[in-house]
């Protein structure tokens, strides 16, 4: 996958151009994800999600024209600021997080859900899991893996720089998922909750709760998380704060938004917050713009970053994709043909 930023021809409007590989959405089974994504952004209208102009395609190549927020992503912010303030943090999986030029927060990437990787569910054995409550105490993690808080801040650095690519890979990074959804026990949208609750103590902490180098003790941990959750005393966060982070990453029947959001905006943490009025309220963080084009609040990637394609131009992948229209008929989108079947001009 491929971000760039463009400008219309006729208009000199900008945008931000999402370029996905149909042989590889293909390959790693993504063709329903590719469509849901697409999907969703056509249906959905909301100040908090990402707006769709366009979607289209060529012989090889998938596109998305979206508004382009030059905010950049929370994870790009993490990994340049390290820790957010707790009012930054009730403004704002971080690289799918990403700020206007005030600073205000919409989602985007909804389409390239990583499959999980049964291999993982394999390596757990009866003893792995325990029944104890979580800690909020700043005790080291046990001696198979490295706590990110005791390295030294250039390798610390690079931890992130290492976790940021294990994002973007194929194999993906299991730190947002919910326990339910790794044992696949069967789930609801209380495990975006969980999610939810991650992001914030990696926004508050710097790093995520159950991080790991191995992405089989990532796993291990989030099973245990009674065991694993912990507070490092190194950074100082309110108890509102803390609580709140404790009532996401628990059971589903005692998480919070389990009964509703409400239950989530009645939590002290958020007293005083205003919901009516988010996007006219000054964020507490504001990023650094310079104009409509300005690309400084995203990470730049070299050409040469770009992973080679797996794909040849024979074999039975090539053969797949002589009939790939089939997998992608009625990709084509334009925000003008909604507008029109409202009565509205474009």
């Amino acid at each position: 996958m491929q971000v760039r930023l463009c400008r219309a021809k006729g208009t000199g409007e900008i945008f931000a151009m999402k370029k996905l590989k149909k042989s590889e959405m293909l390959i790693r089974g993504q063709v329903e994800h590719v469509r849901s994504e697409r999907n969703l952004l056509v249906e959905v209208d909301s100040r908090c999600i990402v707006k769709l102009f366009y979607s289209f395609q060529d012989s090889d190549f998938l596109y998305l024209i979206m508004e382009y927020l030059s905010g950049g992503d929370i994870m790009t912010l993490l990994m340049r600021e390290d820790v957010l303030s707790e009012d930054a943090a009730r403004d704002i999986k971080p690289d799918n997080l990403i700020l206007d030029k005030n600073g205000h927060l919409k989602l985007s990437d909804f389409g390239l859900c990583k499959p999980l990787d049964n291999k993982y569910s394999s390596l757990l054995e009866d003893d792995d899991f325990t029944s104890e409550e979580p800690r909020t105490d700043s005790e080291e993690h046990d001696g198979s893996d490295s706590a990110p808080w005791l390295m030294a801040k250039e390798q610390l650095q690079q931890w992130k720089r290492n976790h940021r690519a294990m994002a973007y890979s194929t194999v993906g990074t299991l730190d947002y998922m919910a326990p339910e959804v790794l044992l696949k026990k069967g789930y609801g949208m209380e495990c975006d909750w969980w999610s939810l609750g991650a992001i914030m103590y990696e926004i508050l902490i710097g790093y995520p709760p159950f991080c790991s180098d191995e992405p089989r003790m990532t796993y291990r941990k989030i099973i245990n998380w009674r065991t694993c959750l912990k507070f490092p005393e190194e950074r100082i966060i309110s108890n509102e704060a803390k609580d709140l982070i404790c009532h996401f990453l628990c059971d589903v029947d005692k998480r919070l938004g389990t009964k509703g959001v409400d239950e989530i905006k009645a939590h002290p943490w958020f007293r005083g917050v205003n919901w009516d009025t988010l996007f006219e309220m000054e964020a507490a963080y504001k990023p650094t713009v310079s104009g409509e084009s300005d690309t400084r609040n995203f990470e730049k990637f070299d050409e040469g970053d770009n992973p080679p394609s797996t794909v040849s131009s024979v074999g039975p992948w090539r053969r797949m994709l002589t009939s790939k229209d089939a997998n992608f008929i009625g990709y084509t989108f334009r925000k003008s043909d909604i507008l029109k079947s409202m009565g509205t001009s474009s």
